[in-house]
C-alpha cells in the first residue's frame, strides 16, 4: 500500500517509520537529508547524467525507456540488499526532490510486495521549506542558557558533561563540525554544507522539552563556514549566561590536549597561522610560526591566548552576550574531572 502524506504530518511523525529512504542520487544525499534517512538511488549520478542527456540529445521517450531499465534494476538491487530480512509490517517513508518519479517507482514496487509504505509528498524541497520556517520558530520556545569563557576554558567539556548528566544540549561546534576560530576545522575532516547544518540544527531543536533548559555554547553567527540561523543566535544573545573560568596555564594544557594534532603536523598548524596576519602583523605571526616549528608548543599557546583570543574574545563577549556582565552563575574548573562534575550539577540545579 502507498500512502502519500503531507509534509508537515510526515515529519511530525518523523520517529514512528521504520526507515527514511532518500531515492535522491548520491550526490544529492551528500548535501542534505531527511535526519537519520538512508540513500537508495533510484538512479545514481552517472545515471541521472546519461538519462538526462539522452532526454535532449535524442528524445524524451527514449530517455525514459532507458531510465525505467536504470530505476528496475536499481530497486532490485535495493530490495535483494536490504529488504529480504523485513518483516511485513515494516513502514518506511520514502521521498526524493520533489516526491516524483524516483521515489514513486521505489515507493509502488515496495507497496505492491506488501510494505506500508508512505511518500513524502513535495519531496526534499518541502522538508526544506518545513526547516527553514521552523527555524524561524522552533527557536523562540525556548530558555537557554549560555556558556561563556575564555578560549580554552573547557566550554565543550562542560557541555558534554551536562549531556552527560541528561540536560538539554544544543552543540553548534559538534554540529557544524568545527570547533569556531581560525585553528577549529581538524586536519583531514570536511564542514557540512549549509543545508546539512540547519538539519542538524533543527533536528536537535524539535527534540527539546520547551519546559527544561537549552545549554548552548557562546557562538558567534559563523562556525567556521556556516551560519547560525538567525532567530536561533538572536535568543542566545538575550538568554542569560554562565561564566566558566580557568587559569591561564592550565587553559594552555587543555589547548594542548584538545588540539594535539597541531603539535604533530606543524606545517597545517603554520598555514592556519597565516591567516591572522591581517589582524597581528607579519612580524607577530612569523614569531608564531617559528615557535611551531621549533616545538615550543606552551609558549606558542599561552602567546595566542594572550595576544589574540584573550582581547578580541573579551570585547565580543560584552558587545554580543550583554548578560555576562552579570552572569546567572559563575563557575570555577581546575581541569579535574571532580571540578567538571561539580559545574554541571551546579549549572543544572542553578537552571
Amino acid at each position: 500500500m502507498l500512502t502519500p502524506v503531507p509534509a508537515a504530518e510526515a515529519l511530525l511523525r518523523l520517529d514512528d517509520y521504520s526507515a527514511v529512504i532518500d531515492a535522491r542520487s548520491e550526490s544529492e544525499f551528500a548535501l542534505d537529508r531527511l535526519p537519520g534517512a538512508v540513500n537508495w538511488p533510484s538512479l545514481n549520478d552517472a545515471e541521472r547524467a546519461s538519462v538526462g542527456t539522452e532526454y535532449t540529445q535524442v528524445s524524451p521517450f527514449t530517455a525514459r525507456k532507458h531510465g525505467a531499465i536504470l530505476v528496475a534494476r536499481n530497486i532490485a538491487r535495493h530490495i535483494e540488499r536490504e529488504l529480504l530480512d523485513k518483516p511485513k509490517d515494516w513502514r518506511p517513508l520514502v521521498y526524493c526532490w520533489r516526491g516524483g518519479q524516483r521515489s514513486g517507482a521505489l515507493g509502488l514496487v515496495l507497496g505492491q510486495i506488501g510494505f506500508r509504505v508512505h511518500l513524502l509528498e513535495g519531496g526534499y524541497r518541502e522538508y526544506r521549506r518545513a526547516v527553514l520556517a521552523d527555524l524561524e520558530r522552533l527557536p523562540g520556545n525556548f530558555d537557554y542558557r549560555v556558556v561563556c569563557g575564555s578560549t580554552g576554558s573547557g566550554k565543550s567539556r562542560l557541555l558534554q558533561a551536562l549531556q552527560a548528566r541528561g540536560a538539554q544540549v544544543l552543540d553548534l561546534e559538534a554540529l557544524a563540525e568545527h570547533r569556531g576560530s581560525v585553528l577549529g576545522l581538524v586536519p583531514g575532516t570536511v564542514q557540512p554544507g549549509q543545508k546539512q547544518f540547519e538539519s542538524r540544527i533543527w533536528d536537535a531543536l524539535r527534540r527539546f522539552d520547551p519546559q527544561r533548559p537549552v545549554f548552548v555554547e557562546s557562538e558567534s553567527r559563523k562556525v567556521g563556514d556556516l551560519r547560525v540561523p538567525t532567530a536561533l543566535i538572536e535568543r542566545m544573545r538575550e538568554a542569560p549566561c554562565l561564566r566558566l573560568d580557568m587559569a591561564l596555564e592550565q587553559r594552555v594544557e587543555l589547548l594542548i590536549a584538545d588540539y594535539a594534532f597541531f603539535v604533530h603536523d606543524t606545517k597545517t598548524l603554520c598555514e592556519r597561522l597565516t591567516a591572522l596576519r591581517m589582524l597581528r602583523g607579519n612580524a607577530t605571526v612569523a614569531a608564531w610560526q617559528e615557535a611551531a616549528r621549533a616545538g615550543h608548543t606552551h609558549e606558542l599557546v599561552r602567546a595566542l591566548l594572550v595576544e589574540h583570543y584573550d582581547p578580541g574574545y573579551a570585547q565580543s563577549m560584552l558587545r554580543n552576550f550583554p548578560s555576562l556582565a552579570t552572569p546567572r552563575l559563575e563557575l570555577a574548573w581546575d581541569g579535574s574531572e571532580a571540578a567538571l562534575e561539580r559545574a554541571a550539577a551546579l549549572a543544572i540545579e542553578a537552571g
